[in-house]
């Protein structure tokens, strides 16, 4: 008994038809029914019943049907598992993120994930959130880590909320001291190094000075994160960073936190909600959230 003649055997069962079940398993109507007259040979029972060129079941094929069934779903069964396992060996991932988070969350995670899969490959393309959500519909990314909440009008995307983090000031550690703590109003009359557009620390920055009644002041703008740090670090102005960049930001520049209520910002790793993210992805998200775990 050969497994392809188990597949041939449900093809004709289900359309009770054997041409149109030729088509089906894309064979030929000559090769699929000589293989369907090999298995009841090798049974020796017919599996049909012909008479008049109405196809039914003999009382052996509906004992077979259900045993035939069970048996390519496992082996089904069986190629998707072991699929999965190659991925995990041999698989990629693209993975999302801002620029913040590549600089300060991703290095110790993705070092994690290359210790337990060093043969995935992994392609991290760096954008700001909404370009991010746009990648993500187009099915450029697996998964991505954007800031919440969602821009308007975005696809339909599955989130789980990885971390919250507070936004800090940034300044040159050979200017003066700025006041502790720094309230946003105290930005009014800082010169600001801001990011291009596109940022979500860009916009949320900005959102807060307007909040309080003015427009910011801007020395240098365009930059990414490394490039905003290091104008600032040639003393050309104060900026807005999350704290976890900040940790990483080196001697040469001086960390000062916001007054209350400070900012805060919403990270979340998000995936399109119609395409379940391949094994590989998945991998990546477990050891995400279990990063998020160890950090409370």
């Amino acid at each position: 008994m050969q497994f392809q003649q188990l597949l041939y055997f449900v093809a004709v069962a289900e359309t009770r038809h054997f041409t149109h079940a030729a088509e089906r398993v894309h064979v030929s109507q000559p090769s699929l029914s000589q293989q369907v007259r090999a298995l009841e040979k090798e049974l020796g029972a017919e599996l049909f019943s012909r008479a008049r060129g109405n196809i039914a079941l003999t009382d052996a094929g509906e004992a077979l049907l259900p045993l035939a069934r069970r048996i390519l779903a496992d082996a089904d069964t069986a190629r998707h598992e072991v699929q999965e396992l190659v991925q995990l060996r041999r698989g990629r991932v693209r993975l999302g993120a801002t620029p913040s988070l590549c600089t300060g969350l991703l290095p110790d995670v993705l070092r994690v994930f290359h210790d337990l899969h060093p043969g995935i490959q992994l392609l991290i393309e760096e954008s700001g959130s909404h370009d991010l959500v746009r990648e993500l519909a187009r099915g450029s990314l697996d998964l991505a880590l954007i800031v919440l909440p969602l821009p308007p009008a975005s696809p339909a995307l599955t989130t789980v909320e990885l971390l919250r983090e507070d936004l800090v000031v940034v300044s040159s550690a050979a200017a003066a001291a700025p006041r502790r703590p720094v309230r946003i109003a105290d930005l009014r009359d800082q010169p600001l190094v801001m990011f291009r557009h596109g940022y979500d620390l860009r916009e949320l920055t900005v959102a807060a000075c307007r909040a309080e009644g003015f427009e910011p002041s801007f020395t240098v703008e365009g930059g990414e994160m490394d490039a905003v740090l290091g104008f600032v670090r040639a003393g050309l102005g104060v900026a807005v960073v999350p704290s976890m960049v900040a940790q990483r930001a080196g001697r040469d520049l001086r960390v000062t936190r916001l007054a209350r209520p400070g900012l805060r910002r919403t990270i979340a790793l998000a995936h399109r909600s119609d395409v379940a993210p391949p094994r590989a992805a998945r991998e990546l998200q477990r050891v995400l959230l279990n990063s998020r775990a160890a950090a409370g």
